[in-house]
């Protein structure tokens, strides 16, 4: 066991933040990528030694690390609510394959890393737990979405953040694997598809 850091009511430790910021300078750096159009695979990789790169890697460190950061501690916090013990983990390989394809193909696979969580608990609480880091994104997308029409000259910040956080919320609901989709779905299969549907609504309904 790591060392407990208490930062205000929040538990944690020193890999967990060394783990978080880098997961979090990974996925912002592969989105990054993809909204610069820095690819290989396009022939530009070369944006990235541009100010506008630059300037697009600090729009995505607040928008989908803002995103990626409260995901997780929605799941750390649920967890916590049940009794559990949980700390963030990043997959080294994932956050490779992240940048990689962002790179090479303009594609984001955004599975960074996971809150470990230790205890026991219910079909229904694991839902929960797993539920609070999508939700949490679609709520984030909503209020950027909100944003954006009442601070338009910061459009295009916000607007970042809104498909970013909802395009987070939808990623995660894939369900098998690891992701909180497949916890969810065996949980409520209604409530994981009407997710789903919300999602993809305002996605390519907006």
């Amino acid at each position: 066991m790591y060392p407990t850091i208490k930062l205000g009511k929040i538990n944690t430790s020193k890999i967990e933040l060394i783990d978080i910021t880098k997961a979090w300078l990974a996925i912002s750096l592969a989105f990054a990528l993809v909204y610069s159009g820095a690819s290989l695979l396009g022939g530009d990789v070369v944006k990235i030694f541009s100010v506008n790169f630059l300037l697009i890697f600090l729009v995505s460190l607040f928008t989908a690390g803002l995103g990626f950061l409260l995901h997780e501690l929605a799941h750390k916090f649920s967890a916590q609510h049940y009794g559990c013990t949980a700390e963030f983990r990043a997959f080294d390989q994932m956050l490779y394959l992240a940048v990689g394809l962002a790179a090479l193909v303009g594609f984001i696979f955004a599975a960074p890393g996971a809150v470990m969580i230790s205890g026991m608990v219910t079909r229904k609480e694991n839902g929960i737990i797993s539920l609070a880091g999508p939700l949490t994104n679609y709520v984030i997308a909503l209020i950027f979405y909100g944003l954006n029409y009442l601070v338009p000259t910061l459009g295009f910040i916000f607007l970042t953040g809104f498909t970013i956080n909802l395009w987070l919320g939808l990623f995660n609901l894939i369900p098998f694997g690891n992701f909180d989709g497949i916890k969810i779905f065996h949980w409520s299969t209604p409530l994981w598809l009407g997710m789903v549907v919300f999602g993809l609504g305002f996605m390519f309904g907006i």
